[in-house]
């Protein structure tokens, strides 16, 4: 468990840091970026928010508010409070057109910054668990690498940032988007403001 935590974090913080990053969509306070290496693409979502930094760090690091603004998530259960920073979560999300509704069984890693110049991070990584076996109802989805890093700008605002390393089961919600068919990502990124806010 130890080790599982540590990495996921680590693969964060690693994403995070890659050189690389091109930016494709700038708005009023919301920019988005991706990052192509082989056959992986990630993407990010930078939001300013009018919010002091430890205050969108509790509201993200609590996945069981995730409904309230973003409409993927369709419902989130708690499944093992591993520790106080570290809690296992079954996810279902709503189905695509022509997909079956997927489900995802998280660990989600929560850190507070050692040093003032260091941001918070919400670390979010697939695990298997015998209890949440795949469910024939669902398309059971990993999720690589996701979460949040949240850098403190002022005591009363803050820049989050979201990332997501795009596996074949996210990607479904994200084609159109990337495509420019759809705006999902900036109004899941403006629904996150106005709920921080």
């Amino acid at each position: 468990q130890a080790y599982l935590s540590y990495s996921n974090i680590a693969a964060l913080t690693h994403l995070a840091r890659k050189p690389g990053w091109d930016i494709t969509k700038t708005l009023d306070n919301v920019k988005i970026w991706t990052h192509e290496e082989g056959a992986v693409l990630s993407f990010k979502v930078e939001m300013q928010v009018k919010v002091p930094s430890h205050v969108a760090f509790s509201l993200l690091s609590d996945f069981s508010l995730r409904q309230r603004w973003d409409r993927h998530f369709q419902t989130c259960e708690i499944l093992q409070a591993v520790s106080e920073e570290e809690k296992i979560y079954h996810v279902t999300s709503a189905p695509m057109t022509g997909h079956q509704p997927r489900d995802f069984v998280i660990l989600v890693s929560q850190r507070q910054p050692c040093r003032p110049q260091e941001p918070y991070t919400v670390a979010v990584r697939s695990v298997t668990l015998k209890a949440m076996p795949p469910s024939p109802e669902f398309c059971r989805s990993e999720i690589l690498c996701a979460g949040f890093q949240i850098y403190s700008n002022s005591s009363s605002s803050c820049t989050v940032c979201y990332f997501n390393q795009v596996t074949s089961g996210v990607m479904p919600y994200l084609a159109a988007n990337l495509t420019g068919s759809s705006n999902s990502i900036e109004d899941t990124a403006m629904e996150c403001i106005k709920f921080l806010e």
